[in-house]
């Protein structure tokens, strides 16, 4: 039986319409749970402060006061934003995010960070959630395994940070596992798998090619920052380094650079002078600071800070504030 002209756009204009109200439904769906999730937070934190919560390695926090972006060590994590905006600066390039897009981090990279628009009125509301290298490593694979690339991750690494729209994944799965605060019991027997919800979300979401390429299959580099991270009070080199991920000299420069944006050299730096600014800002003395980061020398020290964040380290103790709240 042939369908009149008249018939086809019929059916087709229900078509359109069906969809259009199936992604009213999701959308309204999502901007209700991201509600949900506000709610839970501004329930366990009514004032300003950061606390663990009962499931490992996801913290809440609320700043109101404005915080200038300082030196900061970020770990592997991802962090959500219910309410305001926060800032990350790797290299010079602003990551700024909020409500809209939640940040990956997939691996230790010195930062500047803060939260300069926070106010009473506007605070800085959200949840970090560290991430598991094992478990990521795990999902990774089984994702490329499962999406028929078991091999090495080609291309270039991109990013190092990496910004993400909530998806309907992500927001579901964020709010699976805050719920679970609610009931001790729960989080204790249930976390450890709505964890691997989360992380199977950002391996999947907008975010999830940054992701997948730093915990897959080929992420000598990723790897080798980890071991630069637990050996900063040494005297680790290029050609350590590149031994490390099993690279020759010249190719582990390029593929490094490729994945953080700075040379292998630039980047051991900068970890090591943030390290050593956030120690002093917690109070301890300037070299004792440098000692913990793989200096021996004070002078090298001062003039390699001093260039890196326009004071010396003795100015820098005076007029850190302690206090403030973590980055």
């Amino acid at each position: 039986m042939l369908l009149k002209t008249g018939d086809i756009v019929l059916n087709t204009c229900l078509i359109v319409s069906r969809m259009l109200q199936w992604c009213d439904r999701s959308a309204n769906h999502a901007v209700m749970s991201k509600d949900q999730i506000r709610q839970l937070i501004e329930r366990r934190l009514p004032k300003a402060g950061l606390v663990e919560t009962a499931l490992k390695g996801v913290q809440l926090f609320r700043v109101t006061e404005p915080v200038p972006c300082v030196p900061a060590v970020y770990e592997p994590t991802v962090v959500a934003i219910l309410g305001g905006a926060k800032e990350a600066v790797l290299d010079g390039r602003r990551h700024v995010y909020d409500s809209s897009r939640y940040l990956l981090c997939p691996m230790t990279l010195p930062v500047e960070a803060g939260s300069p628009r926070a106010s009473p009125e506007d605070p800085l509301l959200g949840v970090m959630i560290a991430l598991e290298p094992r478990v990521m490593r795990e999902l990774a694979i089984e994702i490329e395994t499962a999406a028929g690339g078991g091999g090495r991750s080609q291309g270039k690494i991109g990013s190092a940070l990496a910004l993400a729209s909530w998806d309907k994944g992500f927001t579901l799965a964020l709010l699976r596992l805050l719920e679970l605060l609610d009931d001790p019991v729960d989080a204790a027997v249930l976390g450890a798998g709505r964890l691997r919800e989360l992380f199977y979300a950002v391996l999947r979401g907008e975010a999830g090619a940054v992701a997948r390429r730093a915990f897959g299959v080929g992420n000598e580099i990723a790897r080798t920052i980890e071991y630069l991270a637990t050996h900063l009070n040494e005297q680790v080199t290029i050609d350590d380094m590149a031994d490390h991920a099993g690279m020759s000299r010249a190719v582990f420069h390029r593929r490094f650079k490729e994945a953080t944006g700075m040379s292998p050299i630039q980047f051991a730096k900068a970890m090591r002078l943030n390290r050593a600014a956030m120690k002093i800002a917690e109070g301890k003395a300037v070299s004792e600071a440098a000692w913990d980061v793989g200096y021996r020398s004070a002078s090298q020290f001062s003039r390699e800070f001093k260039r890196m964040y326009g004071r010396s380290p003795r100015a820098w103790s005076h007029a850190a504030q302690a206090s403030a709240p973590p980055q």
